[in-house]
This record gives structure tokens, C-alpha cells and sequence, in this order.
């Protein structure tokens, strides 16, 4: 079952919630079974509905294939916790599901997850954002800006810069000082404002604000990210302390370089490398938030709608961004994490570590809830945080390096600050955004006739240019012309109306042809005598 993914937006993992429900009670098949001598209609079993639901949560694009027969299980014991199934006598409010033959059907409603309520402070617009408070240089313009709708246009760095390098008009540069004094708290300014729109961009949201509150973004963890990492991108803290353990780092590099432990002189034995990975994992386990940490965890719930092949790109370059809004520590620790675990999953000399799941399934297990978590228990929080860690493993190199064009777009905005482009309106300074071009979603009637006459108007231009090219021989323009006038009759109608028009091309008299003689075939007398 292919599906788009739940639209973007708030409490997405509730929405998706209420999608995965709704399918499973009204596509579960349901038919009699016999119990203990007695009979029992419109009821499943505990198999047919792992059998059922693991199918459809594989064929989802929201969790794909990395779903597990066990994490099936586990949200089935949520749908009996939460009365989406009963037992066949009615029971319900626990979790006592396994991979048997035990009975359930559903009740007579399956209620749906209601959305909570939205704690909601005066809520600032756009525009009062970066004014209040203190005389800003910005009024943020832009962030409730329609964008394009359709996600999957392909966000590179080329695209990057073209969306950011448009032109910039100024009726008033000629008449304002040069080489303006900019605080640190403008650069901060133009940090924050630089990586929403992107983010609004490539997510294509009406407004950011939908899916993280702008105080969420920390311009000094952004410039920290961006401007303090070793040669292979992995973020190098000041202090210390924030760091990773001595006897974790060692633990995780001898197992990224198995079977090269140079960093540990420890002896190995019999069933070494697995307690080295239990010490790993119960020091990530331990950690009091996850390391995307639970206010970032809607923003990066609604990316898991974009992990589909034809959207793979947009995703990349959303978890991109979303990344440099983490505390350096916890960009750091996910960097490091996510380079062990990738070299593992590909590590054929590491020895098995579990007897029953494989090393890269056995990462996902194990990390997934350390990575993404909501600060209150959410039923889809396994599936979903899987679906994440997986793709993360796959792309963290791309993911997880700075983006050179934001550091671009941020040095040109503050440049531009720098020459003085900036208006004085009384309630601080106004900094003229450049203008960004967005596409514009269009009905299929509107594509129809644009691609007729788009179509046609670059056929007529390349007539066009057969017909003044002045490098053509003239024998040459010939054969052209007839060639097209055979393939575009219409369009070449258009241009020669008349063979007289067609004739002052060459400066030459139209050529009338002669009527062909009609000649009748000779009769072929016999040759018999």
C-alpha cells in the first residue's frame, strides 16, 4: 500500500496514528473461529493480525521496510492498551498480546486520537518577530510567504543559490553611509532568519511557524555547528565536560575499528565485543533526552513524511538544517554514534553481537529511542524513531556535514548590512529582504494550454533562427526548411502564408511546376503468334 504520508504540519505522529488505525480496522480481514469447542464470528487472531499489520506498515512510506515482526507485535499490545482491539470476552487496558492464536476483535467504536491542545503564547507574527523588545535591523517578512506546495523539487546547493541570490533593489542605497557597524545580536539575527526560510523552503510549508517556534532556533548552536568541527565535520566542543566520556569514546572506537582495537589495551575474551556494546548502549540509554531532544521532535517527525525514494533529496537537505539547530553536544554525540553504528552494520569481521537479529537491525533497535523520543509516551514512537535511524545510518555523511550555502547566504545578508542598504522607519532599522521566487502550484487544465504554448512558441523561435541563421548555406537552408515545414505544417503556415513570402526568403521567383504529361502506359502486345 504506497502512500504519500500524512500532510505536514502539527502532531503529525497523532495523525499518523489515527491513518495506521483506521486502515487496520477497516482492512483487518475478520471470520470465524473455533475456541475451546465454541464458536466465534467477526474475530482474528494474534498471527493473522501481526501478519496483517506487519504487512502494512512495511508498504507505508512512513515506516517502510526496517519494520520489525516484534515491533508489530509492540504496537498491537498499544492497540489493545487503547481499545483500538479487545479480547474475544471484551478485555482491554493491557498489554497481554504475543505471536499466538489468542482471539480479538474489535469494539463496537474505535475511538480516534483527539489533537491536544496547542500551549500558545501571544503568538508573535512574522513581522514583530526580530522588532520586539530591542531595535532590531529586521522585520521578518517572509516566513508566511506561500511556497511551493509540491515537495519533491530537487533542493541542491545550485538550487540553494539561485533562490538566494536574487536581486536586490534599494531606492535608497545611494543617500545611506557605507561600511555599517553590525552587533552581534544583528549577525544572530541574520543567522536565525537565513536558516528558517531555507527550511521553510525546503519543506514547503506556508510558514515555519507551523512546525517549530522561531525561539526554538538558536542562532549561537547554528554558527557553533557550522564553525567548529575537525577535519571530518565532527563538531569539537570547548568544554570538555559536555563531551562524551573518556571510556565511552574508547568503547565506540574499538568497535567502529574492529578488529583494529588500537585504542584499548584491555585483553579480550569470549563474548568481549558484546559487553563493550552494552556499555555503549546503556550510557546512550541512560542520557535525559533523546539526542534530537523533545522540542525538536514534531519538526523532525514531519521530515519522516519526505523519507520516500522521489523525495529522498528534499529530506537530506531538511535533516541538513534541522541537525545544526541541535546543542553542540548533541550534534557532536549523534555524529559519533551515527559513525559507529554505520561501520558496524558494514563490518563483516565483527562478530555477531546478538543471536537472533542481525548487526544493522540490532543499531536500529537498540538507538532508535535515544535518538527521537517525545517527552510523553507516543504509541508510534518506536516505528517512527526506527524509520529515522535508519535513513540517518545511511546518509549521516551528507547529513551531518556543514552546509557551505547557508554560510553564503548568511555572509551576503550581512554584507549587504555592512554597505548600508537599510531603511530608517522610527521603530528601528529595516533591512529590504531579497525577494525570493517560489513555484506556483497551477491546475492540470492551466499545464495543458502553458504546454501547448510553450511548446509551440519554442518550435516558431527555432524557425526562426533557421530562417536568419547566416551561416547556413543556402542549399542547407533549403533542405531545413523543408524538413520542418513537413513535421510543423501549421506553425510553418504561420510564417509563409503565401509561397510569394516563402520565395522573398531566397530572392527568388516562386517556381510554378509543370503539369505532368499524362502518358498512358504502351500496350504490350503478345509475343505469341
Amino acid at each position: 500500500m504506497e502512500r504519500q504520508g500524512a500532510p505536514l504540519g502539527p502532531y503529525r505522529a497523532t495523525k499518523l496514528w489515527n491513518e495506521v488505525t483506521t486502515s487496520f480496522r477497516v482492512g483487518m480481514p475478520l471470520r470465524k473461529h473455533r475456541q475451546h469447542l465454541k464458536k466465534y464470528s467477526n474475530c482474528f487472531t494474534a498471527v493473522e493480525a501481526v501478519d496483517w499489520l506487519y504487512d502494512l506498515l512495511r508498504s507505508n512510506s512512513n515506516f517502510g521496510p526496517e519494520v520489525t515482526r516484534q515491533q508489530t507485535i509492540q504496537l498491537l499490545r498499544k492497540f489493545l492498551k487503547n481499545h483500538v482491539i479487545e479480547d474475544i470476552k471484551g478485555r482491554w487496558g493491557s498489554e497481554n498480546l504475543d505471536d499466538n492464536n489468542q482471539l480479538f476483535r474489535f469494539p463496537a467504536t474505535s475511538p480516534l486520537k483527539t489533537f491536544p491542545q496547542r500551549h500558545t503564547e501571544i503568538k508573535k507574527t512574522s513581522t514583530e518577530y526580530f522588532s520586539k523588545d530591542r531595535d532590531s535591523i529586521f522585520k521578518l517578512r517572509n516566513l508566511s510567504r506561500k511556497t511551493p506546495k509540491k515537495r519533491g523539487l530537487q533542493f541542491s546547493q545550485e538550487n540553494t543559490e539561485k533562490i538566494n541570490h536574487e536581486r536586490i533593489t534599494n531606492e535608497d542605497q545611494e543617500n545611506v553611509p557605507e561600511n555599517k557597524e553590525i552587533s552581534q545580536e544583528d549577525v544572530e539575527d541574520v543567522w536565525r532568519y537565513v536558516t528558517m526560510i531555507y527550511l521553510q523552503t525546503i519543506l514547503g510549508v506556508p510558514s515555519i511557524e507551523e512546525l517549530i517556534n522561531p525561539n526554538q532556533v538558536i542562532p549561537q548552536y547554528i554558527m557553533y555547528n557550522m564553525a567548529n568541527t575537525s577535519k571530518h565535520g565532527v563538531v569539537i566542543l570547548q568544554n570538555k565536560s559536555e563531551d562524551l566520556p573518556h571510556w565511552v569514546l574508547s568503547a565506540m572506537k574499538c568497535l567502529a575499528n574492529w578488529p583494529r582495537c588500537n585504542d584499548t589495551n584491555s585483553l579480550t575474551y569470549v563474548g568481549f565485543e558484546r559487553d563493550v556494546f552494552k556499555t555503549i548502549a546503556d550510557y546512550f540509554l541512560d542520557l535525559p533526552e533523546p539526542l534530537l531532544t523533545f522540542e525538536y521532535y514534531e519538526l523532525f517527525v514531519n521530515i519522516l513524511g519526505l523519507l520516500q525514494p522521489h523525495l529522498e533529496r528534499v529530506a537530506i537537505n531538511a535533516l541538513q538544517l534541522c541537525c545544526l539547530l541541535l546543542p553542540p553536544p548533541n550534534r557532536r554525540k549523534l555524529q559519533l554514534l551515527m559513525r559507529m553504528i554505520s561501520r558496524m552494520s558494514q563490518n563483516v569481521d565483527l562478530p555477531k553481537l546478538h543471536e537472533e537479529i542481525g548487526t544493522r537491525s540490532l543499531m536500529i533497535n537498540t538507538f532508535s529511542r535515544c535518538v527521537l523520543c517525545c517527552a510523553e509516551e507516543v504509541d508510534l514512537d518506536e516505528l517512527l524513531a526506527s524509520r529515522l535511524v535508519s535513513f540517518l545510518m545511511d546518509h549521516h555523511q551528507e547529513i551531518l556535514q556543514v552546509p557551505t550555502y547557508l554560510q553564503a547566504a548568511v555572509e551576503k545578508h550581512l554584507d549587504y548590512i555592512k554597505k548600508g542598504h537599510v531603511k530608517n522607519h522610527g521603530d528601528g532599522l529595516v533591512v529590504p529582504l531579497p525577494t525570493y521566487s517560489y513555484c506556483k502550484q497551477i491546475s492540470a487544465k492551466e499545464f495543458d494550454e502553458q504546454k501547448i504554448s510553450t511548446s509551440q512558441a519554442a518550435i516558431a523561435e527555432l524557425l526562426e533562427n533557421i530562417v536568419r541563421s547566416k551561416s547556413l548555406p543556402l542549399k542547407e537552408k533549403r533542405r531545413k526548411l523543408k524538413q520542418f515545414q513537413k513535421e510543423y505544417p501549421l506553425i510553418y503556415q504561420k510564417r509563409f502564408p503565401t509561397t510569394e513570402s516563402e520565395a522573398a526568403l531566397f530572392d527568388d521567383k516562386p517556381t510554378i511546376k509543370q503539369p505532368m504529361l499524362n502518358l498512358r502506359n504502351p500496350k504490350l502486345h503478345s509475343l505469341r503468334y
